[in-house]
């Protein structure tokens, strides 16, 4: 894992978040947190339990508004940016608490990823060509095809007309990940996607983690608690305590940075 981790090129810095402080009520969720997320790599995110993780991930992806700072995306710079308009950039999303359609088939679930794709418009979708193939059904065959594609490459055609809802958890969060891919994002924010799995299912989601960033080229930011699956994966890890950044580097200079080793240890206050 390693070995091919050192040998995969990284580019220059494709997200940059600065000085950003989140704040709800009167209380500071985060507070003055710089990093940057560099074209091609796979970039954790750890900290203990309310540390403000998926709070960062919800500003970079829209979902939280800070009241200071800036995301710098691609060259572009906001202070604060609405969710479809993430999307559209090219940013996608896990999230901790699944957010699949349970009654839907696993297929119809990934398909649901493609939806800012889709050009044609609703009345085209609904009135089919009687004469033969139109753009509408032109389109959705490209889209099915795509969709096709991570259903092989996540190994799960055996289910594909399942309803997600019957499948086991771990399945469940290999669909929640085809559905971000579905809309071939150039950044993937992934919020604990091995949370709540055993030791097999997590070395299948490393294995569909590194696949992705190495055969698609996407860029990775992970929040995940497991400390041996983040050193493991990660070419540079951010370490948050208490909504502060108290550590930054490769998984070597983080594993023995004495303020992430107190705040594991629950020394640090």
């Amino acid at each position: 894992m390693s070995e091919k981790i050192s040998e995969k090129k990284i580019g220059e810095v494709i997200l940059d978040v600065k000085n950003i402080t989140l704040k709800f009520g009167g209380v500071n969720a985060l507070t003055d947190i710089s990093f940057n997320v560099k074209e091609h790599e796979i970039r954790a995110i750890i900290g203990p339990n309310g540390a403000g993780k998926s709070s960062m991930l919800n500003c970079i992806n829209g979902v939280y508004r800070p009241q200071i700072g800036s995301i710098t995306f691609r060259g572009q710079t906001f202070s604060h940016m609405d969710s479809h308009q993430v999307a559209t950039m090219g940013i996608g999303r896990t999230f901790q608490n699944l957010a699949l359609f349970k009654g839907m088939s696993v297929l119809d679930n990934i398909m649901t990823g493609r939806n800012l794709k889709i050009k044609s418009n609703i009345l085209q979708q609904a009135f089919r060509n009687p004469w033969g193939i139109g753009p509408a059904e032109r389109e959705e065959i490209m889209h099915r095809e795509a969709v096709e594609r991570i259903i092989d490459f996540l190994e799960i055609q055996a289910y594909r007309k399942t309803p997600v809802g019957q499948l086991p958890y771990g399945l469940q969060k290999r669909v929640d990940l085809g559905r971000a891919l579905a809309m071939e994002p150039q950044v993937l924010l992934l919020d604990e996607p091995m949370a709540g799995m055993n030791v097999e299912e997590k070395q299948d989601m490393c294995r569909f983690v590194l696949d992705v960033n190495d055969e698609f080229g996407t860029t990775v930011v992970l929040i995940e608690h497991d400390m041996g699956v983040v050193m493991d994966i990660s070419d540079r890890v951010v370490v948050l305590d208490y909504g502060k950044k108290i550590g930054d580097g490769t998984p070597d200079d983080v594993r023995n940075n004495e303020d992430v080793i107190s705040a594991y240890l629950g020394t640090s206050h």
